[in-house]
């Protein structure tokens, strides 16, 4: 049977989930309930070990103690237990590079860009990828660039938008000042009437004409 991943999480030592991903359909009830199970498993010290695995009825789990956090994998019994360490160990490394160091707080912080290493590593499905750290590393920069790009993308359409918007206005209100000159008889029509002597006749005709 293939290594099935079930799950690749983050914990304190307390057995506090800082990060977990997800790779079968499963209940979520069922995922929580196997991550609180896992601090019992190993309270006879085992987690002492560079890394290690300890297994129940339906599942394993294989981790590895990393400064103040446990790396966790939970996998199905048929796994090989040897893919496990090797997908275990490229976690590890993987956790270090993109968090920046290995507590609690940077483990939190980088939650989301710790869950997208872990998804380079682990397909959907829970198959192990044929990756290493530097594959994992390039794409997710070539992710990190096309969502930068997207987002340029994305203000500068916004800006044009709004730069249409704004000579659009000023089209509008240009239209407008015509309109109100025109209906006026524009400035200085006034001016006309009242300086042609008899004037008050001429005045009048112009209001007409412009009414």
């Amino acid at each position: 049977m293939k290594m099935v991943v079930l799950s690749a999480a983050v914990l304190s030592r307390n057995g506090k989930a800082l990060v977990a991903r997800q790779f079968v359909e499963m209940p979520r009830m069922r995922i929580e309930g196997l991550l609180a199970a896992f601090p019992k498993l190993i309270s006879g010290g085992a987690g002492n070990t560079q890394h290690t695995f300890v297994e129940t009825e339906s599942v394993r789990y294989v981790y590895q103690p990393v400064e103040t956090l446990y790396l966790l994998l939970i996998t199905n019994k048929g796994s090989n237990i040897v893919e496990d360490l090797e997908t275990l160990r490229l976690l590890s490394k993987v956790l270090s590079e993109v968090a920046g160091g290995l507590t609690a707080e940077r483990v939190g912080n980088a939650a989301f860009e710790i869950i997208f290493a872990f998804d380079e590593a682990i397909a959907v499905g829970g198959l192990k990828e044929s990756v290493n750290l530097r594959t994992i590393q390039t794409n997710l920069e070539m992710e990190s660039h096309e969502e930068k790009l997207a987002l340029l993308i994305k203000r500068d359409r916004e800006m044009q938008a709004k730069k249409d918007a704004a000579a659009k206005a000023a089209e509008i209100r240009e239209r407008n000042r015509s309109l109100q000159r025109a209906a006026g008889g524009g400035p200085g029509s006034p001016g006309m009437g009242g300086g042609m002597g008899g004037g008050g006749g001429m005045g009048g005709i112009g209001s007409d004409a412009y009414g």
